[in-house]
C-alpha cells in the first residue's frame, strides 16, 4: 500500500499533482479558516450538547480561540495584499484574550459560590431565582 503511494507522488510533479497537495505543509489562510472552522464547530457543539457548567466554560474558551486564529490569519493575509498595519491582528487578539481571561476568573467564581450554595455544577438544575 504505501509503495503504491509512494509510486504515485513520485510520478506526479512536485505542486502540481493531486497528492502532493495533500501533503502541503506550506502556511495558507485557508488553512488557518479550516483549522478555526473546526474549534470553533467543536466549541458550539460543546456548548449545546454539554450540562456541565465548566466544560461550557471550556467550550467557550475554544470558540474564543477560533476567532484569535481568524484575526490573526487575516492580519496576516492582508498584510501581504498590503492593505492593513502591522500587528492588527495581534492587538485584537490580546484584548480578546484578556476578556478571556476576566470571563474565567469571574466565571469560576459564580461556579465556585453556586457549588458551595447548590452542590451542583449542572446547568439543568442551577435555578437562580430561587435562592
Amino acid at each position: 500500500m504505501t509503495a503504491a503511494v509512494f509510486a504515485l507522488l513520485q510520478a506526479s510533479d512536485a505542486g502540481q499533482g493531486y497528492l502532493w497537495g495533500l501533503f502541503d505543509v506550506s502556511t495558507t489562510t485557508t488553512k488557518f479558516l479550516i483549522l478555526s472552522s473546526l474549534l470553533f464547530t467543536i466549541g458550539v457543539g460543546g456548548v449545546l450538547a454539554r450540562r456541565n457548567i465548566i466544560v461550557i466554560f471550556m467550550s467557550i474558551e475554544l470558540i474564543l480561540n477560533a476567532v484569535n486564529i481568524n484575526f490573526i490569519a487575516f492580519t496576516r493575509h492582508w498584510q501581504m495584499l498590503g492593505r492593513i498595519s502591522e500587528h492588527t491582528g495581534e492587538i485584537f487578539t490580546i484584548f480578546v484574550i484578556t476578556v478571556a481571561a476576566a470571563e474565567a476568573a469571574i466565571g469560576l467564581g459564580i461556579v465556585i459560590s453556586l457549588y458551595r450554595n447548590r452542590e451542583t455544577v449542572a446547568v439543568d438544575e442551577i435555578d437562580l431565582l430561587k435562592w
